[in-house]
Formats: C-alpha cells, sequence, structure tokens
C-alpha cells in the first residue's frame, strides 16, 4: 500500500493507523524457522491462515545468538561476546544497537536473555542473568543480573551473589514484572532427580534483595531442554520429562504453569505426537506468545503446535525447506507480528 503514493505512504506509517491496524486484526504469534547457519532467511509460520511465507531478518542475526521476544520485538544477543545486543521489529524491519551491558563477570560461561515490552507506552525492558564459574571451584558460581530500560536507555547492575552447588543457564523470562531463572545442580550424584531449579527476582523492587537462593522453586520432574514462557502474563514451562532411571533419555514432554510457587501440569503431548519427535531424539526447543505454544525438534523442520486455551495439540501446515543433509540442524522462535511497536 505504502509504493502506490505519497500520500498513502505517510498514512500507513502513521502512529494512528499503525496502532488501529494492529488492535484489530488477530496477533497470534507466528514461528520464525530458519536452518542453524550464517543465512539470515528462513519461513514464518502464521497460525490463523496456516501459511508459510519466506522471511528474512533485517541483518544477520540467526547465528549462534540468544533469542527473546516480546509483544513485536525480538532481542538478539551474540553468543562469542555475549556483548553485542540488537532490538528489531521482524515486520517493519527496524532494529537497532543496543549500548554494551556491564562487563561484570566478562566473558560469562552462561548467559540468559529476556525482554518485556509494556503494552501501553511500548517502552521495554532487557535482562540478562550472567553466570561465571569461580575460577579452580566448580561447585561455585558468580551470578548477577543487569538491566536495560528502554526510557532511559542505560543498563543497571541489580544483584550480584555467588551461588554455591548451582549454576545459572541460558534461560530466563520476565512475567508480571518478575525476572525468572532456570538453574542446574552442580551437585548432581547418582539418581538425583533434582537437577533444575527456578530463582526469581521482582525487577519492581529498588532496594536490596534476599539472597537468590532464597527464592528457589524445584521443578516438579528430571527435565531436560527445559524452556520458560510468558503467556498473558502467565509463567509456562515446557521441558522433556527423563526417565527415572535414565534422565538423559525423554519418555514424554510435558507443560507447567506456576501457579503460587506450586507447579500445575496442563497438559503432556499425546504419544502420537511425541512419536512424530523420535524418542531418542531428545533435543528440542520451544517458545510461545499469547495461547500458542511451538515445539520443534533440532533434526527436522517440523512444527508442533499447542493451543493452551483450548488445549489442543496440531501439526504446523509442512513447511517448504527441506533437509539437505543428515546432521543440518533446524531451530526457530516465536513473536508477535506488529507494526506499531519500534525498537
Amino acid at each position: 500500500m505504502g509504493s502506490v503514493c505519497k500520500r498513502w505512504n505517510e498514512i500507513v506509517n502513521s502512529r494512528r493507523f499503525l496502532w488501529n491496524f494492529s488492535n484489530i486484526l488477530s496477533q497470534k504469534p507466528w514461528y520464525f524457522m530458519f536452518t542453524s547457519n550464517d543465512n539470515p532467511a528462513g519461513y514464518a509460520y502464521d497460525p490463523i491462515l496456516r501459511k508459510w511465507y519466506v522471511f528474512e531478518l533485517p541483518c544477520n542475526l540467526t547465528s549462534c545468538w540468544f533469542i527473546a521476544s516480546s509483544c513485536g520485538l525480538v532481542c538478539f544477543m551474540d553468543n562469542q561476546t555475549r556483548s553485542q545486543l540488537f532490538v528489531c521489529n521482524p515486520i517493519t524491519k527496524n532494529f537497532r544497537k543496543l549500548e554494551e551491558p556491564p562487563r561484570l563477570n566478562s566473558s560469562p560461561d552462561y548467559s540468559a536473555l529476556a525482554i518485556s515490552v509494556d503494552r501501553k507506552s511500548l517502552s521495554y525492558t532487557i535482562s540478562i542473568v550472567k553466570s561465571k564459574q569461580v575460577p579452580g571451584d566448580f561447585i561455585q558460581w558468580d551470578t548477577s543480573i543487569h538491566v536495560y530500560n528502554s526510557d532511559t536507555q542505560s543498563w543497571v547492575t541489580l544483584a550480584t551473589e555467588v551461588l554455591r552447588g548451582w549454576r545459572g543457564g541460558d534461560e530466563s523470562v520476565i512475567c508480571h514484572g518478575v525476572l525468572y531463572c532456570l538453574i542446574y545442580s552442580t551437585l548432581v550424584m547418582g539418581g538425583n532427580s533434582n537437577r533444575h531449579g527456578l530463582i526469581m527476582y521482582d525487577l519492581s523492587r529498588t532496594s536490596s534483595h534476599a539472597s537468590l537462593m532464597g527464592t528457589l522453586i524445584p521443578v516438579p520432574c528430571s527435565l531436560t531442554c527445559g524452556r520458560l514462557m510468558n503467556l498473558k502474563e502467565k509463567l509456562v514451562m515446557v521441558g522433556g520429562i527423563g526417565k527415572p532411571d535414565r534422565p538423559d533419555i525423554i519418555k514424554g514432554i510435558g507443560i507447567w504453569v506456576l501457579d503460587k510457587k506450586e507447579w500445575q501440569e496442563v497438559a503432556r503431548m499425546p504419544h502420537k505426537f511425541f512419536q512424530g519427535f523420535g524418542e531418542l531424539d531428545d533435543v528440542f526447543t520451544s517458545s510461545g506468545n499469547d495461547d500458542l505454544i511451538y515445539i520443534q525438534s533440532y533434526g527436522a523442520p517440523a512444527l508442533l503446535v499447542f493451543d493452551l486455551y483450548q488445549k489442543q495439540w496440531k501439526w504446523s501446515q509442512k513447511c517448504p525447506v527441506t533437509k539437505r543433509f543428515p546432521l543440518q540442524l533446524f531451530t526457530g522462535f516465536s513473536f508477535e507480528p506488529r507494526l506499531e511497536v519500534a525498537p
């Protein structure tokens, strides 16, 4: 529409048009699938029309990046230095490079990225949880929380703590103004299934907090490929359920919602869908927004969709991408297709 004439271009790029347009249309999240290489192109799945579109990010952000999304914006962080950050709107192709986060715990062993957009003001908050092993001591890990505010365009360090027996990972999410982060036990012995936990930090508080470990919530089972997501301000976790004798081999995939520090299982993948992933192929990714959760094996372009509201499982339309060699890997992330949100 914008290419018709200058007047139409002014209209479709006006704030009023973009706001009305985005609020009239259903904003079910799309899923962007790409192969793990240096090509920023891939395919985006629209669950309303059940169609795949050839899709390309505005710059090369698909190679070894941490990715988080919220309300139309997607945040990327590089895997090497953990200091380059970009925020972009995949639909409008607008993007912005952010200033580097604090170098406390520089070159961390693990980093967890999260973003949260305020749907009224459209300002956003980005958090990074850095975790670095104390030299010569695998039991103790330096952990720090850093937060960026788009209004002030600056970073603050909210917490620094040495976790004993636990380390951070690469999975976190912001929900209702609270930062949640999965942590992993460094004291796993024998058949101990308590290998994961959840810690939280209230981002609205400015005073000092108690110990992060004081907020620890155990996960409901032996977990693999655990992912956290914010679905309409509900904290949801998706993960593979490990076998009691072989926790590294999953017997199913479950979905839980956190309710007053208690996990409630809301769904478990039916066996007929689980077979589509292959029992021994226990490496998968998942992400979600609104009421939809997308689950995808790294080894194939098949995409499974779960509707949390309707409690329905279904495969997406077949993705046009084809697997060209046996070890080719696929991954992706979900995002809301919105026009009015700017990075």
